[in-house]
């Protein structure tokens, strides 16, 4: 620790320490632009020059290193001078048209000026003006008032992975600008408007809508991955307006993805349904609640009563609260039926309990890392920047993947195979290790079909980096894996793996809440997603789920609704994946409605309703809670979802998770059939719920490129693929061209899951009623 003084206070830090976060620490405020504790020092602004003692000018805070016994001065007469003489220089080129910029009333620049500024100007020359580019939807530009501080360049490229952004020219014609003339492509690229210091980079949909100190500002956090990044909700009239972050170092460091930041907008939504809808003579009708609630019993009850209530089903979305999910389970229990599932996009039902195992900021601690069948780019956009440090700090990632995608970071090597194979190759890198050094492998399943596995290179490579990584290796399972029918197998062998060289093994799933519905744990050995849609229902009840476009087993659904009597949707929004529903009712979103999340690394986080619910719509806990009053069940007295939460916990003051379970008895692994074809089915960030398919400005550079089944040019001329071929794809079979891509493993057929667009409701009567 060295010893140093700051305006006449004494403080102990650490070497290597700045000036700027001493101040910080000691609360004394020093101006910057350039500056930001998460990017590097740049200093270029000049804004944050001080005065220290035996130094002959002064010296920038955020670049200059504390030295043991140094005495700094923030508020000197030099200093101010210096201070107001930087001010000056800034805005010799900047506009005056703050009323206008939506920066107003939260700008560096203005609070800066104030402070350190001058009252007047004495610059009566030409001001020089920066034609704005068009870097995307969802950033709007006014270089004119940039001051250069290259905070967005520096983000994109450190934290972004990409650099997008540069600083063109010399002097007064310096300027930000796009290397090439494109869109800003980064899926974190929204948090360059809250590092921009002026106006000159604001929220495109955001803009010219409200003042800052119109708003209302309330803290929740997003449910649109399993993450959980903290967010500060902007309300106008009941409406959120924006969404910025909230610092949380543990989970979202101070950042938010554009999906995150953008997916506001598909709150209020034409598509909202905000009154109960019935269906009367295969018409739509608006209803009140009561009316609803009546036509519900009328068509359920006499199944309870003839004690058939196991031919209820009940699908809920794995973006539900604990409490919705706690209050589907207490339903189900309550008629007798054994049929409630939300791992509706999985192919296989043996494992649960899986999570990431081990804190989300350990991600950047650790040497070796492997990961398999993961988009993270697309699933989990601020954890890869976590993977992305740790790449960048000599860190060595391996992946195993069906394609070769761009993670924006240094990879050392890649394994390209079929999603079929991705256990196979796992089990040939556990070959590996067992030729390096003496294993125990307590599971004689994997152990007698090790055998049979041969050793190449690429494993061999694998398993010496993560012996050499000694404790500090991770092996990584993603949701293209995790989805898969081999998704036991897979976590099974990696487990071995993680046991036998003390790594972490984790999971990483897509959806908000998995972790904490595993931990509910429903009867799920009874039955699964797969298996209620296969039985014979009398009724189907789905909360929180469109349809198909949210379910990996579209066509089966579609044939369940068809042979049930009796299809209840609790639901926010009415779209045509409702056709064979009876009945819905509106539900509110998440940030209308109060609820417990648990995230990926096992840290439950409860919010609040920060807005009302749209129309007639009513938080979900609350419409099952009424649901279970009208079919007679008891113990549905709960006036709160803190009650929920209290009935969950019992004596216990925080969750208690399940150890992780899984099927120890393997299926045959070899390499997958030669004469057949894996569908690899991509979700993209911004079709992953009901809320951001209908963010319009993360679907405006949507285009037909996504409508194409992309294949290997071997396996195009193996199979004989010309044009076209028929995939399933939200529950209908449909001919998609072909495109012939190098980057897709042999043997499979790359498409995404989800339409570039939504189809206009069908429920004409929700008009009337809203």
């Amino acid at each position: 620790m060295i010893k140093v003084k700051i305006n006449g206070k004494e403080i102990e830090v650490q070497p290597k320490t700045t000036i700027i976060e001493a101040a910080d620490k000691l609360g004394i405020d020093i101006p910057r632009f350039c500056y930001h504790k998460k990017l590097s020092v740049a200093a270029n602004c000049r804004m944050c020059l001080v005065e220290v003692k035996k130094f002959g000018k002064p010296l920038p805070a955020c670049a200059t290193q504390l030295m043991d016994g140094m005495e700094i001065s923030t508020n000197s007469k030099s200093v101010k001078d210096t201070q107001k003489s930087i001010m000056e220089f800034l805005l010799i080129n900047h506009p005056l048209d703050c009323p206008i910029c939506d920066q107003g009333g939260e700008c560096d620049l203005q609070d800066t000026a104030v402070a350190y500024g001058a009252s007047k100007t004495r610059y009566t020359e030409e001001k020089r003006v920066v034609f704005n580019k068009n870097i995307g939807p969802l950033i709007s530009t006014d270089l004119t008032r940039c001051i250069q501080c290259t905070r967005c360049v520096r983000f994109l490229k450190e934290v972004g992975g990409v650099m997008e952004l540069g600083l063109v020219g010399r002097g007064e014609h310096a300027e930000i600008s796009a290397y090439v003339d494109k869109a800003v492509g980064s899926e974190l690229s929204g948090n360059i408007i809250d590092l921009c210091p002026v106006g000159a980079l604001t929220s495109k949909p955001f803009r010219y809508s409200a003042r800052t100190w119109e708003l209302i500002r309330r803290p929740s956090i997003s449910i649109h991955d399993s993450l959980g990044s903290n967010l500060e909700f902007h309300i106008k009239d009941h409406k959120v307006m924006r969404a910025l972050p909230k610092e949380n170092e543990a989970i979202n460091e101070c950042w938010i993805s554009d999906r995150d930041r953008y997916s506001y907008e598909g709150l209020n939504h034409k598509d909202r349904l905000q009154t109960p809808m019935i269906k009367v003579n295969k018409s739509w009708k608006a209803v009140d609640w009561d009316e609803a609630f009546e036509f519900i019993v009328k068509k359920i009850k006499p199944q309870i009563d003839k004690n058939q209530g196991d031919t209820i089903g009940f699908l809920y979305s794995p973006q539900s609260s604990i409490e919705e999910a706690f209050l589907v389970n207490k339903i189900a229990d309550a008629l007798g039926s054994c049929h409630v599932d939300y791992r509706v996009r999985q192919d296989n039902f043996d494992l649960k309990g899986v999570w990431l195992g081990c804190p989300v900021e350990d991600i950047e601690k650790l040497k070796t890392i492997v990961l398999i069948g993961s988009n993270i780019r697309s699933e989990q956009p601020l954890m890869a920047n976590r993977f992305r440090k740790m790449a960048h700090a000599e860190g060595k990632i391996f992946t195993i993947n069906s394609y070769e995608d761009d993670l924006l970071m240094p990879v050392t090597d890649r394994i390209i195979c079929r999603p079929s194979d991705y256990s196979y190759e796992l089990l040939k890198i556990l070959k590996a290790l067992t030729t390096l050094r003496k294993l125990s492998i307590n599971n004689h399943y994997v152990e007698s079909q090790m055998k049979a596995i041969p050793v190449d290179g690429k494993s061999l490579a694998y398993a010496k980096a993560l012996i050499k990584a000694k404790n500090m290796g991770g092996i990584f399972i993603g949701q293209n894996a995790l989805n898969h029918k081999s998704a036991n197998d897979i976590y099974v062998v990696a487990k071995i793996i993680g046991e036998s060289l003390n790594i972490n093994v984790g999971s990483i799933l897509d959806a908000p809440n998995i972790v904490g519905l595993d931990m509910l744990s429903h009867n799920l050995n009874k039955s699964n997603t797969m298996n209620m849609l296969e039985s014979k229902l009398s009724a189907l009840i789905t909360v929180n789920l469109e349809g198909a476009k949210d379910i990996s087993c579209g066509k089966v659904l579609t044939e369940a609704l068809k042979k049930s009597k009796f299809n209840l949707a609790i639901t926010p929004y009415s779209s045509d994946a409702y056709a064979e529903f009876d009945c819905l009712l509106p539900m509110a979103t998440f940030t209308e409605s109060s609820g417990t999340y648990i995230n990926i690394a096992r840290q439950d986080q409860s919010i609040k309703a920060v807005t009302k619910p749209l129309g007639k719509a009513r938080p979900a806990w609350k419409i099952l809670r009424v649901l279970a009053n009208y079919l007679q069940i008891d113990g549905f007295t709960y006036e709160s979802s803190e009650d929920i939460k209290k009935e969950i916990l019992g004596n216990n003051t925080s969750f208690n998770f399940p150890e992780e379970s899984t099927n120890e008895k393997i299926k045959q692994i070899k390499p997958g059939g030669q004469g057949s074809l894996d569908h690899l089915h991509l979700v993209r960030s911004q079709d992953n719920d009901m809320i951001v398919r209908r963010a319009d400005a993360l679907h405006a550079l949507d285009g037909n490129w996504l409508d194409v089944a992309r294949v290997n040019p071997k396996t195009a001329v193996k199979f004989k693929l010309k044009d076209s071929i028929k995939v399933d794809r939200e529950g209908e079979e449909i001919s998609l061209p072909i495109v012939e891509d190098e980057k897709i493993s042999t043997n499979t057929v790359c498409y995404y899951q989800k339409l570039t667009s939504l189809t206009g409701t069908k429920l004409e009567s929700n008009k009337a009623g809203s």
